[in-house]
């Protein structure tokens, strides 16, 4: 009587990756499937392309910010408080400068109870005050040119090839103006840059082009 070895069968186990996964459509061309789908597709949500690539959904690039006609800066910026019946009401004064570089400048003055209020009032004052500079072809001035405004007394100096030279708010006056190839001065001790700025613009209105 013979003994019969039992027969082993072996099991091959096959795991598939989610992220490798392919199928063969009936033409034979390989489509990838599962994770590899949204990983190749463009524009799929929740593919790396449509996370980084562009908005969400697809839709392209942002577009760019349209830049306006006139550079503005704050020059200066205070909160200042009034007594009440009830306590302290505080507000928020700032000046700012406006101009296109290219002999067009403006200063105004905002108040308000924030600061984006106050800066849009400053800035339509200033738009209010846009008056036009009398250049040269290399960017100065024609003449030299000094005035004095409530405590603040200014001088602009026409000097070839130095560039613009000048500190507190005349520079930024000056340099949103275009105005180049000046030296100033600025002859008192107030610290005040609204009187300095406005001493600069009455300054640059005596300007007559030769």
């Amino acid at each position: 009587m013979s003994t019969m070895e039992p027969e082993v069968i072996q099991e091959e186990t096959v795991v598939e990756s989610p992220v490798a996964t392919v199928a063969e459509n009936v033409e034979g061309v390989v489509t990838p499937t599962g994770a590899a789908a949204l990983v190749a597709r463009p524009g799929a949500r929740g593919s790396i392309r449509g996370r980084s690539g562009g908005r969400p959904g697809g839709r392209g690039p942002r577009p760019p910010r349209e830049r306006g006609e006139f550079d503005q800066v704050t020059i200066d910026a205070r909160r200042v408080a009034r007594v009440m019946a009830g306590g302290r009401r505080f507000n928020f004064s700032l000046v700012v400068v406006i101009g296109d570089r290219k002999g067009r400048v403006g200063v105004g003055l905002g108040k308000g109870v924030d600061t984006a209020l106050a800066i849009d009032k400053a800035t339509r004052d200033a738009k209010k005050h846009l008056f036009t500079i009398p250049r040269t072809a290399s960017g100065s001035i024609p003449h030299e040119v000094s005035t004095k405004y409530a405590s603040s007394t200014v001088e602009i100096i026409p000097s070839r090839g130095r560039g613009l030279v000048a500190g507190s708010a005349m520079r930024t006056v000056l340099d949103l103006a275009g105005v180049t190839d000046v030296v100033t001065k600025i002859h008192s001790r107030s610290k005040n840059k609204l009187t300095i700025a406005r001493a600069t613009v009455e300054a640059l209105k005596k300007l007559r082009s030769k």
